[in-house]
């Protein structure tokens, strides 16, 4: 059974930083792209960053770069996004994505909130 399970989301000030995770089970890890996307209310879904199964060539879109930083262990099937620097823009649900020619796996969502 796939799983993809985030974590770390939650509530934070502006200029604050949280760590996500993703924990993937049910498939060969090792060989999927990952990405962070997210979507804010009344917005599509826009990418974030992404990594391939090798992790040495992350993506970032312009509104997070040098900001965010993806990461993932492939010993541990995890997949993470750091977020520094934080602006009210990011609050959105964040969902982890894996993805491997026809195969696509999505988590649940995890809500992340950037307020004063």
């Amino acid at each position: 059974q796939v799983r993809l399970v985030e974590s770390g989301g939650g509530l934070v000030q502006p200029g604050g930083s949280l760590r996500l995770s993703c924990a993937a089970s049910g498939f060969a890890f090792d060989f999927y792209t990952m990405t962070w996307y997210r979507q804010a209310p009344g917005k599509e879904r826009e990418l974030v960053a992404t990594i391939t199964g090798s992790g040495r060539t992350p993506n970032y879109a312009d509104s997070v770069k040098g900001r965010f930083t993806i990461s993932r262990d492939n010993t541990k099937n995890t997949v993470d996004l750091q977020m520094n620097s934080l602006k009210l823009e990011d609050t959105a649900v964040y969902y982890c994505n894996a993805y491997l020619g026809s195969n696509q796996f999505w988590g649940q969502g995890i809500q992340v909130t950037v307020s004063s």
